[in-house]
């Protein structure tokens, strides 16, 4: 009998800048431990925590700034398996399950990237639809597109 894998639960955050609607752009940051790997914020769901409070609290952690408006969720959620190259790191589970949300950061909002001693993120940047599946590591684009997709057909982008 074959193993069944376990995935750990996780929010993913598609964070638009606040000049969306005017400009359409979307926040994508560069790992700090992994080389040449950029990628939405997200994070694990602590027992007793709901997606929305995870996200919240996530977001604070990650980029200093959960100051968002919440757009739309993506109504399922979405699993995939890490990498077969792990970069140095051992994890208890064979990949996630996601639940993203597509966000809008409010007017004035402002990231800090350097809210904790060792930053998960070293830089970031605004990009545009067309250079956001050039810029994001290779094993999300699919997912990303399929859940930016969504939310353009669902007319929220």
């Amino acid at each position: 009998m074959e193993n069944e894998k376990s995935y750990r639960p996780n929010v993913a955050a598609i964070i638009l800048s606040s000049r969306y609607p005017d400009k359409c752009e979307f926040f994508v940051a560069h790992r700090s431990d992994i080389k040449n790997a950029w990628q939405f914020p997200q994070g694990g769901i602590d027992k007793g925590e709901t997606p929305r409070e995870a996200l919240s609290r996530e977001l604070l952690e990650e980029i200093g700034c959960n100051n968002i408006e919440i757009l739309g969720e993506f109504p399922e959620w979405i699993s995939y398996d890490f990498p077969k190259v792990s970069h140095g790191k051992t994890y208890p589970f064979d990949g996630q399950t996601q639940k993203y949300f597509l966000v809008r950061l409010r007017e004035g909002a402002t990231i800090d990237l350097h809210t904790y001693d060792i930053p998960e993120f070293r830089e970031y940047e605004f990009v545009e639809y067309e250079q956001l599946f050039k810029k994001v590591t290779y094993f999300k684009r699919k997912i990303y597109r399929q859940v930016i997709d969504y939310f353009i057909e669902e007319g929220l982008i």
